[in-house]
């Protein structure tokens, strides 16, 4: 699995795959990883933001 299909179902742009094996561990994993996806993005976002104001 190619790290852009992981990013789109991180980010529930994408279906997850049916065979995957279901743990309540991987789950709080996934989320923790969406949720860093997020903050990263956002900061990103800022950043941006910042430097094209000066």
């Amino acid at each position: 699995m190619g790290v852009w299909n992981q990013i789109a179902q991180y980010l529930f742009l994408k279906k997850k795959d049916p065979d995957t094996p279901k743990s309540k561990w991987v789950g709080y994993m996934h989320g923790i990883n969406r949720l860093s996806i997020l903050l990263f993005l956002l900061a990103m976002i800022i950043l941006a933001i910042k430097l094209l104001k000066r």
